[in-house]
Formats: structure tokens, sequence, C-alpha cells
């Protein structure tokens, strides 16, 4: 090459150099972003703001108290306006990169200009700073976070393809498309028929609804099927389990004594409200407010024990007014957590440091639950047994007085008075600021009021309980429909279309299908807030119905099923898994309602969670008898210093406070429960000597039992490992029969006259499909 061009082209690039270097402008052309395309227009919501939560909202963010040189990056107002420290300057400029601070800072190498700082061991990757860049070249546009913009019903995308049943598969489709998936084929009869029922009740479905389905199989067919399990009154305690842990409903108070209380008949009405569709902005406003409604009945007073479901404390000694506002803050963390999916309890001792929700915002909220009379929370209840407070229709058949904060309900079938406590709104208290969250250092007193970033409580509403029931419930929310629809999807398919269904806040998930959520949400309201409506749409879906099967390049393509070209898998609740063994097994006692019974539990474990003795009310554990033995998990006593251990080990939580989301393990502990609990061998010996005894010389009991566990018909490999099994099995306990009928005295069912061997043999290998992956499985 010529040296005089040579010479000119590194002077050349000497320049650009120093160019770039003055300027700011960087390149980024290093081989780590020959693979990667970026967006055309870069989003604020989803692009930029998790990039500055994640980095830069501790120092630059919305609490005042944390915030360093003045700047508040979550904040347009503030991040495009002179900085406080730096008069002439700025942190962002809008398609100038030379002058905003902010980025230059992000791409220094010097230890004391450099952002984030070097000892918060942060750091942007190359692909955020060019994201950053691009965004900042193409205007630096805010947007108020996504979750606070009200949803909108947007216009259904177009699609190559003409795969899918309705609205929902066409987001779902178009998305697949850009990734270049398809979806996958519709699960086999038996799959789907298993997975409606388990999806609406909570159980395995009956040999006749099989049948059913099994003939040709149209929509309408499923539609049909779909309307049968929704009319089930199983689907109320189905949709009751998952609302308790939101509620944090226990039949203990909690905290050291944790001594026995009697909020069960709340339990039952929520099932009642299921089962009768109640709306869902109708079933908001009655937890939350129903005694504040003109003229409340009885059902509307009882559902505010949704309010009263806390920890309370029952020892001596203990400050009171520490404990009362305990309470209250407990009863606004539910309704962030449970009803806005919000962290509010962050906003409790200090402006949050994601969300702009400020400490006043925090205790404005409070103070719609700090007028509550607490009086006669420690209270005397009387167990009643065997009670159905709910006739269909009436409501109740019971007469009722309300007296400071407590609902007391008599049965005229002969049984004692039943206290429940709910709400009863004293006069009016004074709200405070607490400095630190803490009780007795109050600061500037606040009136109800409602966060202005979520959405402004309306001038004309009432300040108190109902008005809030009410600013929740409008059409205009951006969040209530929002959340329980995510909440929905993620039952039905394992998780939400915003992950973190707890949490839609700037440190939560973005939604993967942003524009299908808002259409499902306000598809929602426009239909009453009917809630089997959205299930039906829903399952009614193409993409409800596709196999689960982990196909090869969606292996490689979209291993977290992000995308949803297949259906989900995953291990069913703890409750539901108990539930489908005694199932399966006929042991289930499907009464309805009543109170808390304590079935098979491991001796000496309440002994050890008791604290002095606990004045004799939950001293020893009583194991119940007969057909409560064997009552649906909804139903189990649930201690808070000690819930029933076998669905603590499949991840139930205490219900000390609100939980929207249950943690997923598999642990060694969870396949011995399915070996050893006393409650699933006593199932496997019952399904076991049902067969025998109904069909002494039968030749197909392998068969049959694998039908009636896994509603399907095993395949021939299958079959034939069973059927090994059961014949060695067989052959073992005809040499070994003490052996049998050890075996087979499992449980305080009653035994028939059977043959010790065969039951034995049928009972393990029973115990044998029960443990399989596929029985616990929801796919």
């Amino acid at each position: 090459m010529n040296y005089k061009i040579t010479t000119v082209l590194v002077l050349l690039a000497i320049i650009v150099g120093l160019y770039t270097y003055k300027t700011g402008v960087f390149e980024f052309d290093n081989d780590e972003y020959a693979s990667l395309s970026f967006p055309e227009t870069v989003d604020y919501n989803f692009h930029i703001k998790p990039i500055l939560s994640d980095n830069c909202y501790t120092c630059h963010g919305p609490d005042a108290n944390k915030r360093k040189a003045g700047l508040r990056l979550d904040d347009q107002e503030s991040a495009l306006s002179e900085l406080p420290e730096s008069p002439g300057h700025f942190a962002i400029v809008p398609k100038n990169l030379r002058e905003s601070k902010a980025y230059q800072a992000i791409l220094s190498e010097d230890p004391t200009t450099q952002m984030p700082p070097a000892d918060s061991k942060l750091s942007l990757s190359a692909y955020e700073k060019k994201l950053i860049k691009k965004w900042i070249e193409q205007g630096a546009q805010f947007e108020k976070h996504w979750a606070y913009i009200p949803p909108e019903k947007l216009s259904l995308p177009q699609t190559k393809s003409t795969w899918g049943n309705n609205e929902i598969d066409a987001f779902i489709l178009k998305k697949l498309e850009e990734h270049n998936l398809v979806p996958s084929d519709k699960a086999s009869n038996e799959t789907l028929i298993r997975r409606i029922s388990l999806d609406l009740t909570g159980l395995p479905p009956d040999p006749e609804s099989v049948t059913q389905l099994l003939a040709p199989a149209s929509q309408d067919t499923i539609a049909h099927i779909i309307d049968t399990f929704l009319a089930s009154p199983a689907y109320g305690e189905r949709m009751t389990q998952s609302w308790l842990d939101v509620a944090r409903y226990a039949d203990s108070h909690g905290y050291q004594d944790d001594s026995y209380r009697t909020m069960w008949p709340w339990r039952d009405w929520v099932i009642h409200a299921f089962n009768k569709n109640l709306p869902y902005d109708t079933f908001l406003t009655w937890q939350l407010a129903g005694d504040l409604l003109p003229n409340p009945t009885k059902e509307q007073i009882l559902a505010t024990g949704f309010n009263r479901n806390h920890p309370i404390t029952q020892e001596g000694g203990v400050i009171q007014e520490e404990y009362r506002v305990n309470y209250v803050l407990d009863r606004t963390n539910t309704l962030g957590k449970g009803i806005l999916g919000l962290t509010l309890e962050c906003a409790r001792c200090h402006d949050h440091k994601y969300d702009a929700i400020s400490q006043k915002d925090y205790f404005e909220m409070f103070a719609f639950f700090n007028q509550v009379d607490e009086k006669g929370l420690q209270m005397d209840a009387v167990q009643a047994k065997n009670q159905a407070f709910f006739a269909d229709p009436p409501f109740i058949e019971i007469s009722a007085a309300e007296t400071n904060g407590v609902l007391s309900f008599i049965n005229m079938k002969d049984t004692p008075k039943i206290n429940v406590m709910v709400m009863n709104d004293s006069a009016p208290k004074t709200t405070y600021i607490l400095n630190r969250g803490e009780y007795d250092q109050p600061i500037d007193s606040v009136l109800p009021n409602t966060p202005k970033s979520i959405f402004a409580f309306p001038d004309n509403l009432p300040k108190n309980r109902l008005g809030l029931a009410q600013w929740l419930t409008d059409q205009k929310h951006p969040l209530t429909a929002r959340v329980f629809v995510n909440r929905i999807w993620a039952m039905l398919f394992g998780k939400g279309l915003v992950e973190t269904v707890e949490d839609f806040g700037v440190q939560g998930s973005l939604p993967t299908h942003p524009e299908l959520l808002d259409w499902l949400a306000v598809d929602f309201m426009e239909h009453g807030w009917d809630i089997k409506y959205l299930l039906k749409k829903i399952m009614l879906s193409a993409t409800y119905q596709q196999k689960s099967e982990l196909r090869p390049d969606l292996k490689q393509a979209d291993p977290e099923n992000i995308w949803w070209a297949r259906a989900p898998r995953f291990r069913m609740s703890g409750e539901m898994i108990r539930d489908y063994i005694l199932a399966t097994s006929g042991l289930l006692n499907q009464e309805i309602g009543g109170p808390s019974v304590k079935p098979y539990q491991p001796p000496g474990l309440w002994e050890e969670t008791n604290a002095g003795g606990n004045r004799g009310v939950l001293t020893n554990y009583i194991q119940d008898e007969g057909a409560d033995l064997y009552r649906r998990s909804l139903y189990t006593f649930w201690k808070r210093t000690l819930p029933p251990p076998n669905m603590t080990i499949f991840d139930a939580p205490t219900r000390d406070f609100s939980e929207v989301r249950r943690q997923k393990t598999n642990t060694p502990l969870q396949a011995l429960v399915l070996q050893n609990d006393v409650q699933i061998l006593e199932a496997a010996r019952v399904l076991a000597q049902n067969l025998v005894h109904k069909d002494p010389k039968g030749k197909e009991y392998v068969t049959d039992v694998f039908r009636l566990i896994l509603v399907r018909s095993p395949k021939a490999q299958e079959l034939a490992a069973l059927t090994n099994y059961y014949q060695d099995a067989l052959k073992g306990y005809r040499e070994r029969p003490a052996e049998a009928e050890k075996l087979i005295a499992a449980g305080e069912y009653r035994r028939l006259e059977t043959d010790a061997a065969k039951t034995a043999a049928l009972m393990l290998t029973a115990q044998v499909i029960y443990n399989l992956d596929e029985t616990i499985t929801k796919e």
C-alpha cells in the first residue's frame, strides 16, 4: 500500500477516535453483537426502565431520603431538568448523547465518575448501554409505568396462519410467528378432560365424564364439559383453595400462643360466592366493605371476615397499640399484594425505592383500615360440628347479631353460638405517618387516599373502605382486572403472563404478551367481572388445549415455554395431590363446608410448637375419626405455627401473611410422603380391596387401577411392567401371608373380606402408580 495513503488512513482513524472520545458517540462493533438484533424503536417501559430500576433507582429513584445529587431518573421532569448540583448540565438530553451526562457516566471507566459507582457492584452490559444510546438518540421518550396505564382492548393482530379457536389464540400466534415457532397439536381427549377437571374442580374426572368426552369431540362438546365442571360444587372449593392463600386464612390466631379461632364460616362464604359466580367486583367489595353497604345483609357482613384473617396475639403483657397497628399494616399489605399486585409494604418505613409510592401514600391507604373497632378480637368460640351455613337460596338459616366487630351466628338446628370476627368501624380515628413505620413515632396526620401514580381517588367517593372498594373496581383502574386475570392465567398455565403475579411494579416481571393481558382485562370487565366466563374463554382457546409435550425445536428455542407453543406441565399443589388420591381411591368425603377437621398427622408435632401449654386450647392434636379423615384438604385444620406438614412439604405457606404465588420445589421429602404417608397407603389399600371385593377372580385388576388413577388406558409397555410387578408381589404374599395382612391394615377405613394376598399385591401396584410423576402432575 502507498505510504502516503496509509498515513492518511491512520490520521483519519485517529481523528475519528478523538471525535468519538470527545462526543461520547461510541459504537459497539465487537463480536458480542454480531448475533443480537436490537428493536427498531426502543420502548421505555420494556427496554429502558428495567435497566434503570435494577441499576440506578436505589440512588436516583422514588425514595427521596436516599436520593443522591438531587437526580431522579424515574420521573421525566426531573431526569430532563438541570442537575441541581451541576448548573448548566443535564442528566439526559433527548437526541444529544454528548450533553447527556448520565449516559457519559455510564460509559466512563473513571472510578470517580462512572455510574453505577464501582462500590455498588452493579454494571450495565454493553447491550444495555446500546439500548440507552439508541433511546436517547430517538428522543428519550418517557412513559408512565405500563401497569399504571389503563388497559385497552386493541384490535386483534394479523397473523399468517389461521390457527386458533378465539381471540386469545390470535395474540399467542402472533408472538409464535415472530419467533419462528408453531403451536403444538391438540391434546388427546383423555388428557384434555383430566386437565379441565383438575383446573375447575381440583379433582380428577369421574368415569362418566371421560366417556362423554371420548365420543367424537368438538368445541361444543368441550364447552359442555367445561360448563358441567363449572356447575359442580367442587368448583367453588377449587377456587377457594387459592383464595385462602391470598386472604391468609387459618384456624388459629398465630404468634406464640397460636390458640383456636373460628373463621370457617367466612371460608364457607367464599365457597358459596364462587359457586354462585359472584362477580369479582362484588366479591371484592363485600370482603373489603360489606358492612358499609346500605342495609347490609348477614352475608355481606360475614364476607368482611377477609379483613380479620390476619394473625392476632393472645399473649398477656403486650402493648396493645403496637399490635393494633400491626393488624392495620397487615390489611394494607394484603390489599397491595393480593388485589393490587404491588409491594405496598416497601413504603411503610420510607418512600418506595422503585415504585412511585411514597410513605405518605402508604399511610393514606393505611387510613382506610384504621377505623375498625378492634374490640372483641379475643373471644370465646365454640366449635360446632356438621353445620351447613349456606342454603341455595336463601343464604343461611340463622339469626345474627353484630357486636364489637364480632358476628354471632346461632343455627336453628340446636347448635351453640358461633362467633366470627367481622369489620365494624368505630368513631373516626386520626391516622399518622409513622416514622420508620414504628407505632409510637407519629409524624404528620393524613386522610384516607390512594396513590395518584396508580389512579387518583375520585372526589365523589366516600373516604372509607366502601369508597376504596369502589376505587378498586372502577372500570378505569389500571390494576385490579389485570392482576386478577393474570392470576387466573397462572392458575391454568402454571405461571402468569406477568410471571410475578404478586408484583406488577417496576421490579416485577414484564408481561410476555401485554396486548393479550390488556384484552383479557377489558373483556373481563365488559362481561361483568364474570369469573366463570373468563375461565371458559381461556379454556376454549387452542392455546389451552395444546399438547404439553416438549418438542425438540421448543427445547432449543423456548425451553421455558414463554411463548406458549405448547401447554404447560407442572406438579399439582399438596392439597390437590391429596384430594386426587382420595378421590381415585373412593375415599373422598365430598361434604361441603363446616368446621375444619384434623386428618392423619405424625404424633408430637403440635406439642413441639406449643408455648406455655397454650391454655389447653391446642395443646394436643386430637385426630378426627370416620368420614372426617377423608374430607377435602380445603377443610384441614390450619394452625399457623404448624400448618399441615404434608402440605408444607409440597410448598404450602404458613398463612402468616398474604401469599399469591407458592414456591415450586422438588425435594426427596415429597417422594417420601408419597411412599409412606398413611393416608396414601390407606387410599391404595381401599382402591385395591374394592376392586378385589367386587370381582374376586378379576383378570383386569392392573388395567382397572391404572384407568381409575390416570384417567387413560395403559400402553402395552406400561401394562406389561405393572402386571409383572403385581404378579411378583402376589407370589411373594402367597408365600408370606402375615406380611400381606400387616400391609393391608394401613389406615382406619373398614376392611372388606377379600383375598389378603391379592389385595396387598394390588395395593402395592396402586401405590406405584400414585408415585408416578404423571399422577401428581397436571399436563
